[in-house]
């Protein structure tokens, strides 16, 4: 009797520690990997005496998932790693931490802008829930448009995107905001030195869920104190807004509706300038069978900006922006234990306006309108040869058209316009018709440790006009056309992942070689404004960026972090610019260190410190100048024969939790920050100041950031 006894009792015992795996594994299976993060079995009173079990949590992504994932190039953060980053005046910020990976560059001082593995920053595809944005900056480049409350990961991936996305050479960054289901209302929020922001989040009845996320800096209320009359006048401020609803109609139905909408506005006796995106996206998430799943979305995307200004006591207004409208249908088909596949279609209606410009008392001037279709299909398998063999393997078809009305330019060999074309509203004038391929491999040695390899062709269609290597809000895109060529870029990786102590420490080292073609970029002293002639600014040629990634990573522990570095090259050859020769990419440095570290000293105090260096960008100096009437002109030599001085800073915080272990329904931390502790002046622009004692021009350095102290507080309910 006792045995049986006992055999009952371990039995029982193994249903409790089973049941709970098995319901959410269940459960999973059902709503997808992306729909399920936690799943509570709540204690009946009854048996409380009885049975005591505790959270389950179910992962979609295993513990060595940077060992076994046949993504290649793929860098991951959550919003708990993103709130470690000491941050600038206070500010956590997503684009500032994914600066910090493994191959990626920043362009310059305090930009949100980024060059992944030598592209530009236009070659960087960044959705937020799926939708496309444009410009994620903030502040001319600052803070980017994403609140760290409300995110819940950011996904960077350098060049093997998944098959479903496109129109990019370099990367696809993939943030994502909270998809939970919480119980009650709960929120968090922060009040800065520069901006206060809010997010909160919660139930509407059994089915629905909401969110709210706020922010808005308020520089513009301290220029009310100041003394000066004119800076009374001046506004200079951001806002952005997150709202997302999901609601489920049955086990088999859920629907999501995401809203966003962001603004920069500046305002002095010079001028108005304002810019911003809107995004909205209504989702519906399908499950046909335990092996079939769909997700059909229609999104909507805008960036535009607006200047004005003076000019004889008139007012002068300029209007730019650009529209994307989408439908996409998306597929995931589980076809057995081992093969998993993904396929689906969409069509991107893209609306490009230039310039519109208003001046009383003259008459309207409106730069030609353009407009493009694209459509997209794709087929990607991954499959499971054996235990240690995986393959990630697809393809992608689209079809980009030019529609008019529109005007198209002839030009000859000296780019010279010698006739056009005129096209009626609605024809299709012109098409494209490009594949892209990605293929990815993992060869498991060990549960520890893999050999991955990658390949990719990407191609793009879409480009951006700049006056500047980092990006400003005044960037203008433009799409490829009968005079201009899609964008594309073959690339090549291999890396070797190896974890220690059980997964605790994370290594990796990576190589990567990328081939570029109908690579772009405008020839000297190129009017990139108020052009209807762009196309002739324009110059086609190749491009090539090789180099190594090296990174350790330590996970668990009081002490997390990461060092990384970067070796690498970037280069463009052009015919029409720097006589031909092959010149460096302003994208290009040589090495890059990035060192990030956290320290948990007890429950009280949290401290956090990055060190970032890397090699100056390449610069073009003049080598000399001649006179014309009394007036210098500067002679350069050749492009990117120069380097700036290396960046370097350190940066520094410390978190402290005044009552950690209240009990409470609400608590907080203070956050004191320090950036660029050491004062380094890192270079960010150099001019030249002909009024000098010799006669003879010298160079001047600006810098723009010394040490920044910030103090913030966080707060949850």
């Amino acid at each position: 009797m006792n045995v049986k006894r006992l055999v009952l009792v371990s039995y029982c015992m193994l249903l409790v520690g089973i049941m709970p795996k098995l319901y959410a594994q269940k459960q999973k299976e059902k709503l997808g990997v992306d729909s399920i993060s936690k799943v509570k079995i709540k204690k009946d009173k009854k048996y409380a005496k009885e049975v005591h079990i505790s959270e389950v949590v179910v992962s979609s992504k295993k513990k060595n998932d940077n060992v076994t994932s046949t993504v290649v190039g793929l860098q991951s953060l959550t919003g708990d790693e993103i709130n470690k980053v000491p941050a600038l005046m206070g500010e956590v910020d997503v684009v500032k931490a994914i600066q910090l990976l493994p191959g990626v560059q920043v362009p310059s001082e305090g930009s949100c802008g980024f060059n992944v593995r030598g592209g530009t920053i236009d070659q960087n595809l960044i959705l937020l829930d799926n939708v496309n944005i444009y410009n994620a900056s903030h502040m001319f480049g600052f803070f980017s448009v994403f609140n760290n409350d409300a995110v819940q990961s950011a996904d960077l991936y350098k060049g093997d995107l998944p098959i479903k996305y496109g129109g990019r050479l370099s990367s696809l960054l993939d943030v994502k905001l909270k998809d939970d289901s919480p119980e009650k209302v709960t929120g968090k929020g922060g009040i800065g030195l520069i901006s206060s922001r809010i997010t909160v989040e919660g139930p509407l009845g059994g089915k629905t869920s909401w969110l709210v996320s706020a922010r808005r800096s308020y520089a513009d209320l301290f220029l009310r104190m100041s003394s000066d009359p004119d800076k009374k006048n001046e506004y200079l401020y951001f806002y952005d807004i997150d709202a997302k609803m999901s609601h489920r109609f049955s086990l088999r139905d859920k629907f999501y509706l995401n809203i966003y909408n962001g603004y920069d506005r500046f305002i002095s006796p010079f001028g108005k300038i304002g810019y911003g995106n809107s995004l909205i996206s209504g989702c519906w998430n399908h499950i046909f069978s335990d092996h079939l799943f769909s997700k059909l979305s229609l999104n909507y995307s805008r960036y535009k900006y607006d200047l004005e200004w003076t000019v004889t006591g008139a007012k002068v207004d300029w209007m730019s922006d650009i529209q994307d409208m989408e439908l996409r249908w998306d597929f995931s088909h589980v076809l057995s234990d081992k093969i998993k596949m993904t396929y689906g279609i969409s069509s991107v209606f893209h609306s490009f306006n230039p310039a519109y410009i208003t001046r009383p008392g003259y008459p309207d001037f409106r730069m030609q309108r353009s407009y493009a279709l694209e459509h997209n299909l794709y087929i990607g398998l991954e499959q499971m040869i054996n235990q240690h063999l995986s393959l990630k393997y697809g393809a992608r078809l689209t079809a980009f058209r030019n529609i008019g009305k529109g005007l198209v330019y002839d030009y000859d060999q000296n780019y010279q316009a010698v006739g056009s074309h005129e096209y009626k509203s609605g024809k299709i004038y012109h098409t494209y018709i490009r594949p892209e391929f990605r293929a990815s491999a993992v060869y498991l040695l060990d549960e520890k440790s893999s050999l991955k390899a990658c390949f990719s062709h990407n191609v793009q269609f879409l480009q951006m006009a700049n006056n500047s290597d980092s990006g400003s809000p005044f960037d203008l895109w433009f799409p490829a056309s009968p005079n201009i060529k899609p964008q594309e870029a073959n690339l090549y990786s291999f890396g070797y992942f190896r974890n220690f102590h059980h997964n605790a420490i994370e290594t990796s080292a990576e190589v990567y070689y990328k081939k570029m073609r109908n690579v772009i970029d405008f020839k000297d002293n190129a009017q990139l404004l108020f052009n209807e002639k762009l196309d002739g600014e324009v110059r086609t040629g190749t491009g090539k960026s090789y180099g190594i990634e090296l990174m350790v990573k330590k996970n668990t522990g009081r002490l997390t972090g990461f060092v990384n570095y970067t070796l690498a090259r970037t280069e463009r050859t052009i015919p029409g610019i720097n006589n031909g020769e092959t010149y460096l990419a302003p994208s290009d440095k040589t090495h890059s260190v990035n060192i990030l570290a956290s320290y948990q000293l007890n429950k009280k105090w949290d401290f956090s410190a990055e060190w970032v260096f890397s090699t100056g960008t390449p610069v073009t100096y003049p080598t000399g100048r001649f006179e014309i009437n009394g007036e210098y002109y500067p002679i350069y030599s050749g492009r990117s024969r120069e380097r700036k001085k290396p960046y370097h800073r350190l940066d520094v915080s410390a978190t402290y939790h005044p009552h950690s272990e209240s009990k409470k329904w609400n608590h907080g931390e203070w956050v004191f920050s320090i950036y660029n502790i050491y004062w380094h002046k890192n270079p960010w622009m150099t001019y030249y100041d002909q009024n000098t004692n010799d006669g003879f021009p010298h160079a001047k350095m600006i810098y723009l950031f010394g040490a920044v102290p910030s103090v913030t507080y966080n707060f949850k309910f």
